[in-house]
């Protein structure tokens, strides 16, 4: 039996959500032209007029936003409202160059925290449930969003933050969390600790996860669906165009609803920029179709993946994006050779290993060289060297197969992997690729 938070719109008729995306569309682009003035310079550089966008399909008209854009424009550039109708701002982390800087007003707060509540409602969540947030509060959006979003629902919730595991498994045991909301690789770890107390997945109440805000493949899903007795969901968001809540997973986990009345979505060549026919890999656009105070139209996400409008066995009527295949922009590039850390995951899973690993790429003699440093889990330790060398070589022959290139693999003991309470890190590239 399907849950929805608003079914009205959750389950509209196509004819209904394309009309809804026509009318937000018009009012959208009449609004950022009128109060943006980096972007009205941008359309007029390509001598677009709000007048030329009257249905959803116009919009492949309009000029494409990037994180550059966003950069240039720092911090006010982009705002859509005088600063007197903003009531908070979020930031993404900043790992290269100035922080991006998003801007809410209360009713843009509302809508998202609306998407969020349709997230825990999709993954079981009513006024009945717990439900644990352990993704960042402060500047991170992941907190925030599903914290309103768990409010809406009316579950009893606790703003846990990330980190001090020993707490969260506190409050999880003692007061009975039924849902928990957390980075993937944090919801592994919690899983890897309280097996290490002695706990097994039945000792807990959980029922559902809701994980998101890094890259994460089906074998992971299955190993901390295992570990914590829970059905895992994929939450999608970016704080560009709000946070988390994006798009979200139903239970047929086979790619994530886009909340279509709130964000268009478009998938592009990332080379060309035209938009491609559905079920095509490319990059991910996004356009907000009501944010007031930061309302960026044709965003690139630089995230690779799929659109499908196949039928739903939820209900749910709205689009579906597959999980993220990776990054145009930051993907490794190895010996001429396109890596992705999800590639190796997914070999690491297989072959019966945790997923703490970490990636290192460096640059010796002009050639580039790739280290995979994967951490035993307790059984494993107990390997004598000749075994050990052995399983390395097994591995190293599985890369090659999934990546072709053939990396250099480090078993290592356990714990040496430092551990990520946020989003984990699991590439470190050490060669001067950029100024």
């Amino acid at each position: 039996m399907a849950n929805y938070y608003q079914p009205e719109i959750e389950t509209a008729p196509r004819e209904k959500i394309i009309e809804i995306q026509n009318e937000k569309i018009r009012k959208q682009v009449k609004h950022v032209y009128e109060n943006v003035k980096y972007y009205r310079d941008l359309m007029d550089a390509k001598g677009v007029k709000p007048e030329d966008i009257q249905t959803i399909d116009d919009i492949k008209k309009l000029p494409f936003l990037t994180k550059n854009d966003l950069r240039d424009a720092y911090p006010y550039g982009l705002l859509g409202t005088d600063l007197k109708n903003c009531v908070r701002i979020q930031s993404t982390s900043g790992t290269t160059g100035k922080r991006v800087v998003a801007f809410y007003t209360q009713n843009d707060i509302e809508l998202w925290e609306e998407c969020c509540a349709r997230a825990i409602v999709a993954a079981g969540g009513t006024n009945e449930d717990v439900c644990q947030v352990c993704y960042g509060y402060g500047l991170f959006t992941g907190g925030p969003g599903l914290n309103g979003g768990s409010h809406k629902v009316g579950c009893l919730t606790l703003p846990m933050s990330s980190g001090n595991t020993e707490r969260q498994i506190q409050f999880m045991m003692d007061l009975g969390s039924t849902i928990i909301c957390c980075t993937p690789s944090y919801a592994a770890y919690i899983a890897e600790t309280l097996k290490e107390k002695g706990y097994k997945p039945e000792d807990n109440k959980l029922k559902a996860g809701i994980f998101g805000a890094e890259p994460w493949t089906e074998e992971m899903r299955r190993s901390i669906e295992k570990g914590l007795g829970i059905k895992a969901y994929d939450i999608y968001g970016l704080t560009e165009t709000s946070g988390p809540g994006v798009s979200f997973e139903c239970e047929e986990q086979t790619g994530m609803h886009i909340n279509e009345d709130h964000f268009y979505a478009e998938i592009i060549d990332p080379e060309t920029g035209d938009v491609l026919p559905e079920g095509e890999v490319g990059e991910l656009v996004f356009t907000s179709l009501d944010k007031e105070a930061f309302p960026l139209l044709r965003y690139r996400t630089r995230d690779l993946c799929v659109l499908t409008r196949k039928k739903c066995s939820c209900g749910r009527t709205h689009v579906k994006m597959s999980k993220p295949k990776g990054r145009s922009d930051d993907m490794l590039i190895i010996r001429g050779v396109n890596v992705f850390p999800s590639q190796i995951e997914t070999v690491l899973l297989n072959e019966g290993y945790d997923p703490n690993y970490l990636i290192e790429v460096d640059r010796v003699n002009n050639t580039d060289t790739l280290d995979v440093n994967v951490e035993l889990n307790a059984e494993q330790a107990s390997w004598d060297a000749a075994t050990v060398q052995g399983k390395e070589k097994a591995l190293e022959v599985a890369m090659r197969t999934m990546l072709g290139i053939g990396p250099k693999v480090h078993l290592v003991q356990p714990k040496t992997i430092t551990r990520s309470e946020g989003k984990a890190v699991r590439v470190i590239d050490k060669r001067k690729l950029h100024d």
